[in-house]
């Protein structure tokens, strides 16, 4: 019995010693596909900036990363060290553990929490630094569920998209129509609340050219997951061939079709909500239309924009996106290619 137990005592004195180490392996593995499983090419990530804005979210995200590992790294190897190397009767010193207490305990975590917290400070100073009074302006506007962008000097608007030219800060002027939204473009700038009744302001600076995903941040009702935006930088020349085609009437009907499209849009119900500009629709309620065949998306991001979408979406915007402030239209079905295609001629 006595050896039988002598055994038994060996056996778990043995596992104790040897599988703490040979856990730490796994856990490490497991933690590396974690990290791995939220990493995509296309993902909207802080960090991946593409702006000189997020690029301080992400060097601070960085930096706090690496000290948790840091510690995390200290905690498990003082763990290892008492579960395999400090076995059995050990002999301590008369106040070495208050001093290691004290400076690996107190005094290391306070010079760490004062560095970060000035490293904050300086960027939290730099992203409210805002952009000049010549900056280029755009007045975004949160509704349920999209976004109106208007810019300051043009006469035009548009829906869920935002032009900006490469390597110049814009002004971003932000507003709610209705309940509160949060304005966050990961890749480019931290969030920005919009409160009802107040007018915030951010900037956007993109360091290279290209399209950058947006989304309102702060839950908003059914559709919140669709309230989308794009952001696309471009340079300054094309930037300002962009704005000369916001500010002027839409494109002409060119085909039988598209004039038929025109006069059943001006004509039908569509004018009551939507503008688009040169024609006698002027509606304020929804998006202005008047280059929706270029828009990368309908519905905020909730479908593509392409002519099955947009049929469907003529139709019974409900079917696509519940709960959106368009009812189901009274078109005729051998309207419906016609519209579709004046609509898809709107660049």
């Amino acid at each position: 019995m006595e050896k039988t137990a002598d055994l038994t005592v060996s056996a778990a004195r043995h596992a104790r010693g040897r599988g703490v180490p040979r856990r730490l392996p796994v856990l490490t593995t497991l933690c590396g596909l974690l990290l791995l499983a939220g990493c995509a090419g296309d993902s909207p990530s802080a960090l991946n900036p593409g702006g000189a804005g997020a690029t301080r979210v992400a060097g601070l995200w960085w930096l706090l990363f690496w000290i948790s590992v840091a510690v995390f790294a200290e905690v498990m190897a003082l763990l290892v060290w008492a579960l395999v190397f400090r076995r059995g009767n050990a002999r301590v010193r008369h106040g070495q553990p208050l001093r290691f207490v004290t400076i690996a305990g107190a005094g290391l975590p306070f010079v760490i929490l004062v560095a970060v917290y000035g490293v904050g400070l300086r960027d939290l100073a730099a992203l409210g630094d805002g952009p000049g009074p010549d900056a280029p302006t755009v007045e975004v506007t949160g509704h349920k569920w999209w976004w109106e962008v208007r810019y300051q000097g043009a006469s035009g608007a548009t829906a869920n998209e935002i032009h900006i030219p490469v390597g110049e800060r814009v002004k971003v002027r932000l507003r709610t129509d209705d309940v509160l939204h949060s304005f966050w473009v990961p890749q480019l700038m931290p969030k920005t609340d919009l409160i009802a009744g107040e007018t915030r302001e951010t900037w956007l600076r993109a360091e290279r050219a290209g399209s950058y995903r947006g989304q309102c941040a702060e839950y908003c009702g059914t559709q919140h997951a669709h309230m989308a935006f794009l952001v696309v930088a471009q340079p300054r020349t094309d930037f300002d061939a962009w704005l000369a085609r916001l500010d002027a009437p839409a494109r002409e009907p060119r085909t039988e079709a598209e004039r038929r499209g025109q006069q059943a849009f001006v004509q039908g119900t569509c004018a009551a909500c939507h503008a688009v500009r040169g024609t006698g629709a002027a509606g304020r309620v929804g998006p202005d239309l008047s280059n929706v065949g270029s828009r990368w998306s309908l519905g905020a991001g909730a479908v593509p924009n392409d002519a099955g979408h947009l049929g469907g979406w003529i139709a019974n915007a409900q079917t696509v996106k519940p709960g959106n402030a368009m009812p189901p239209q009274p078109v005729d079905a051998a309207q419906l290619p016609d519209l579709i295609a004046y609509l898809r001629s709107l660049e």
